[in-house]
């Protein structure tokens, strides 16, 4: 059989369809460990990337959506027209990256930006303006209590800052 493949030769029909059949199964197997492992360390990485590439612009979160036929990553941050750029050339940018980064098929990612629907009870927005704001020479009480202020204003019963 293997002979025939590598002659070129013809098989007869139920050895080619059990041949795909086999080869599929053997491209598939992957174990369920390792899938979401893999799947973990992706997220993982994305969302470092993302991290350090979008702070300024709100970000806060991402969110990966595998289909049959694209994989669509959604970026959530407080300021999505920062995320998108002029006239979509970061997003495309960013698209661009992820896929030489992580080997995906050309036009077979795709990344969307979603506002942040409510930005003070979101920790991760909250925590990235605590952040600018520390790092813009506030002190450190008075940057909290406004961090703990914007959210109380906006609905919250209570929040916790902790600085370490």
């Amino acid at each position: 059989l293997a002979q025939a493949i590598l002659d070129g030769s013809q098989l007869p029909a139920h050895q080619a369809r059990l041949l795909a059949s086999t080869m599929a199964a053997a491209q598939n197997q992957i174990s369920k460990k390792r899938k979401f492992v893999a799947d973990g360390v992706f997220y993982a990485e994305l969302n470092e990337f993302l991290m350090r590439t979008l702070a300024e612009d709100g970000y806060a979160g991402v969110e990966v959506r595998v289909t049959p036929i694209r994989t669509e990553i959604i970026i959530r941050a407080t300021r999505t027209r920062e995320v998108l750029g002029e006239k979509g050339r970061r997003i495309r940018e960013l698209t661009a990256v992820v896929q030489k980064r992580y080997g995906f098929p050309e036009n077979s990612v795709e990344l969307f930006a979603e506002r942040v629907e409510n930005r003070a009870s979101c920790a991760m927005a909250q925590a990235e303006s605590l952040r600018y704001k520390l790092l813009g020479g506030l002190a450190v009480r008075r940057a909290c209590y406004g961090v703990v202020r914007f959210i109380m204003e906006n609905g919250a019963k209570g929040c916790e800052v902790i600085i370490s």
